[in-house]
């Protein structure tokens, strides 16, 4: 894979994302990039938004399992308007009952008044009292399991969908870390309802799980010197996706990236562009 340079990757990537968006149009696969820059999305950027601002909210599943969750609601939100629905999904750090420490930094990015301006959508941030990815020591064949919580997320998104103007033709999941892998994993578990996924720095499902994610398009995001969830991962499922077929699947790596979102996440429009714009058929 080529390196690309800083200053020239935004429209070089944005090239390859537009053919994944337009599939009918683009027959090739769409290439992967390499992305030289290493920099980090930093935590300060986020301090003017206010956690009390979502509203704070609570699921009991079919389980009896209580999952704490916060909601941002589309600005401007007009009576009879349906509107997409993102799943915001939280690393391990974030495993509680407080309904707070979920709230990181691409959950705060949402509230952030450019990016509420640009993407008028639900946004679902639950916060899981267990672990909802699993996966083990770090081999070539890491991957990720679901635990039972990742149920009760789906019932989450599936009952809201159902009780709100949402568009079920555009429900995403996106995250960072053990929210990266759960992203994966939701899709794995439900591909009729998620119309795109991308997962930050995350571990992906094993190859025998490849073909689920044929009609899913992906746009996988990590450092390639991740060692705490290392890149090998989504390197390898994204190849399996596609030797099952999928031309659906980007992996965007970034160069001397360690484990964190890149700088470029927030304000993000390239990826979020690209996400918005995918629909279920």
């Amino acid at each position: 894979m080529k390196l690309l340079r800083t200053d020239s990757v935004v429209k070089k990537i944005s090239v390859a994302l537009v053919c994944v968006a337009a599939l009918s149009s683009c027959a090739t696969v769409p290439a992967d990039q390499i992305v030289s820059s290493d920099a980090r999305l930093e935590a300060g950027v986020f301090g003017a938004v206010k956690i009390e601002e979502l509203e704070s909210r609570s699921f009991v599943s079919s389980r009896g399992t209580a999952l704490q969750y916060r909601l941002l609601r589309p600005r401007g939100e007009v009576a009879g308007r349906a509107y997409p629905l993102v799943v915001q999904l939280h690393g391990s750090g974030g495993i509680g009952t407080d309904n707070v420490k979920q709230m990181e930094l691409l959950a705060r990015s949402w509230a952030m008044d450019d990016v509420r301006e640009r993407y008028p959508a639900f946004v679902l941030i639950p916060q899981f009292p267990v672990r909802s990815a699993n996966y083990g020591p770090r081999t070539p064949d890491q991957h990720a399991v679901a635990s039972p919580a990742l149920d009760d997320a789906l019932e989450l998104v599936r009952e809201f969908a159902a009780a709100n103007a949402v568009d079920t033709s555009r429900i995403y999941a996106t995250g960072f870390s053990m929210g990266g892998s759960t992203a994966w994993l939701l899709a794995q578990h439900a591909p009729e309802i998620f119309a795109a996924i991308v997962p930050f720095g995350g571990v992906a499902p094993p190859d025998d799980q490849a073909a689920r994610f044929v009609g899913v398009p992906v746009l996988a995001i990590h450092g390639n010197a991740d060692t705490e969830n290392p890149i090998t991962a989504d390197r390898r499922f994204v190849a399996a996706i596609r030797a099952a077929g999928g031309r659906h699947a980007t992996l965007r790596e970034y160069e001397g990236l360690v484990h964190s979102p890149p700088a470029d996440a927030y304000p993000g429009f390239w990826w979020r562009d690209w996400m918005f714009a995918q629909r279920k058929k």
